[in-house]
């Protein structure tokens, strides 16, 4: 299996719901670090995975659709816990949709995946990984 991975970051605000959450269940701020990987099990007629410019690009759009926002005030959000592990699958799938509308290219409709791994720290991270 191939892969490239793309990496962007995203600076929130959000709150949690739930006793779990301890202190996160009052208003607070996140920076994540945003890895996203392709992955596909043969090279496209060019010998690449997808082209790196166009996956850092459409990663940084859905980033910045993300960035300097309350999560809390969004609609898309409304009612919903956005922990770590739930934005690395909102991240995945937005980025899926960018390769079936064709924004990265006609080469990567050959890909086979997408992982995003969001990094809260430098100890602690969670990724969300899915099939195309």
């Amino acid at each position: 299996m191939f892969s490239i991975t793309v990496r962007d970051h995203i600076m929130i605000a959000h709150s949690f719901r739930g006793e779990v959450f301890g202190p996160a269940q009052r208003l607070h701020g996140a920076t994540f670090l945003v890895d996203a990987t392709f992955r596909r099990a043969e090279l496209d007629d060019d010998n690449i995975v997808v082209d790196i410019g166009l996956a850092t690009r459409e990663l940084g759009e859905v980033c910045g659709a993300l960035s300097y926002r309350n999560l809390d005030d969004e609609s898309d959000f409304q009612g919903i816990n956005t922990s770590t592990e739930f934005l690395a699958k909102v991240i995945a799938d937005r980025l899926a949709d960018r390769v079936g509308s064709g924004a990265l290219g006609e080469g990567a409709r050959g890909l086979s995946g997408i992982t995003v791994t969001l990094h809260e720290s430098h100890i602690a991270w969670a990724s969300y990984e899915r099939a195309l």
